[in-house]
Parts: structure tokens; sequence; C-alpha cells
């Protein structure tokens, strides 16, 4: 039916590709053509608009936008009255959550919140930096900063409030961070009201199980083997799990199948155990989703 369309909103920028390829990992093709704002994807029942994330929970809450993903930093910047579907960790550089960080020049005097008393603020985030020194009970000029902020103290600000994943932008601009004030992951939102509609509802529900499903599997593997009832507990001790490993029996008389989930980062650990053990025939597979 035409009135059930979903439109979505889709983080233009640093989030763009991760936010495509995480969709990609969900069941969704997304298509960003040059130089338009409404993407393509393969599923008739969505309608994508890419916007700022610094933009999208205000669009969200005015119902211009049914859902979208943004950071709990700009929602918390904007103050937008939206509902939160789920949390998703992930980033442009990393699956784990940002830092909005106090900077200052490496040999700046100030060295803890109090000293910010009087003090120049370079920031995008104007309400979060505001907040802080708020806070703390120091009166600060905190002013707005249309980008490369990293680069305006000492002579244009003298300090910053920024977000950062690794900190490397901020050391290679001689830069160190005084205090973390805001940690920020993307969070998935929808408007109020968007949710009283049962098909929209569940539509979007569908969609962060989905999102997230392909999250959990980022850092998982699956594995499989073969092992004689001799062998059998020992392997089982060995084998750390999402839940309990499937054994099954096999037809030949001994044998057993398992199979589990298990973080790949244990995994070049864990086979040469396994195969000490006595597991045989192992196999370690990729996997799309992960559905708790």
């Amino acid at each position: 039916m035409a009135e059930n369309i979903l439109k979505l909103g889709i983080p233009k920028g640093s989030l763009q590709e991760s936010t495509k390829t995480l969709f990609k990992k969900a069941g969704w093709n997304i298509h960003f053509p040059s130089r338009s704002y409404y993407p393509g994807i393969d599923d008739p029942e969505i309608s994508c608009m890419l916007i700022r994330a610094q933009e999208m929970a205000h669009y969200i809450e005015r119902g211009l936008l049914d859902c979208g993903l943004t950071g709990l930093d700009w929602i918390i910047e904007t103050g937008a009255d939206v509902e939160e579907i789920c949390e998703l960790v992930y980033s442009k550089a990393s699956m784990r959550p940002v830092r909005w960080v106090l900077a200052v020049p490496e040999d700046s005097p100030i060295k803890t919140p109090a000293d910010l008393e009087g003090k120049v603020i370079a920031t995008e985030a104007v309400g979060l930096a505001r907040s802080y020194c708020k806070k703390h009970g120091v009166a600060t000029e905190v002013e707005f900063s249309w980008g490369a902020t990293e680069v305006k103290p000492p002579h244009l600000a003298d300090a910053i409030v920024e977000v950062t994943e690794t900190g490397s932008s901020l050391r290679a601009n001689n830069l160190r961070i005084v205090d973390t004030i805001l940690e920020s992951s993307t969070r998935f939102v929808a408007n109020k009201a968007t949710m009283q509609d049962e098909w929209k509802r569940i539509k979007i529900q569908n969609i962060a199980m989905m999102l997230q499903a392909a999250l959990i599997a980022e850092d998982k593997v699956g594995i499989m083997m073969n092992v004689t009832d001799n062998n059998l507990q020992e392997v089982l001790r060995l084998l750390p799990s999402l839940k309990a490993p499937t054994v099954s029996p096999l037809n030949t008389d001994g044998w057993y199948d398992i199979n589990t989930i298990v973080d790949e980062k244990v995994v070049r650990d864990l086979i040469p155990k396994l195969k000490t053990a006595g597991a045989h025939g192992i196999v370690e597979y990729p996997l799309n989703k992960v559905v708790e």
C-alpha cells in the first residue's frame, strides 16, 4: 500500500559509508547516487534521505522523518524528543563508542576543569561544552567552530571540545586531553508518533533486530568439528560459546558433530587446543548475523 512507506534518515558524512556497510550486512543494499540526497535502497517499503547526523534527531522529532541513525551526542546537543530504538556501536573507524573530550595544547597551563575560568573554548557541540562548564562551576566563553577545530588553540581559543575515536588527530596537532565529557555511540531513533503506527513500528523493530544481529556477528565466527565419544567432554570443556554448543550424533557409532559460535579473537589459540584434545575436521566459518 502506498501509505506503507518508512522514511529513513541515513547520516551524511563520516558515518555514511559505515552505515551503508552495516545495512548491507543486515540485508539491505543502499546506493548513493552522485549529487543526490535520496539514496536508493532495495526495499520498496523504505524511502531514504541523507541528513547530517547533527540535524537528524531534530527532523525525526518533527515527523519529517520516521526514523534514522544519529549519535547520542547530537540527541543531547539538540535536546530532541525522540524514541530510542536501540544502540548501534559502530563508527567510521572502529566498532567502539566515540568520545567528546576537552583538549588543550601540550604546554597549556590548563590541567583541570577549574583552570578554564575566563577561557575561550571552541567547539561544534556548544550545548555539551556549556553544560560541562556549568557542571564544574566555571565561567567560560564557548564559541561555535565551523570546522578544523584542532588548529584553533592556542591562537584562536584556549581549549577545544572535540570528538575523537583514537586521539590520533589530537596528538598530531600537539593537543592533550584534559577530560572526557561524553562517550557517544550511534542510536537508531524514531518519531514518537510514528511508533504508534503498528505497521511502521513493526518495520522499525525488524530493521533494528537485523542491524543488531549484523553487529553481534562482527567479531564472532562459527566453528564445527567432529569428535569421538572418548574426547567429547574434553572438547566441550574447551569451547566458549554464545549458548551451549550443539552436539549431534553422526551415523558412525561413537562420533559426534559439534557446532558452536565463539569470539573470533580466541580462534587462533582455540583451534590448536581442540586439535590436541581430539577434534577432527575443524571448520571455521564467517557469520553474517546473530539474532539473540
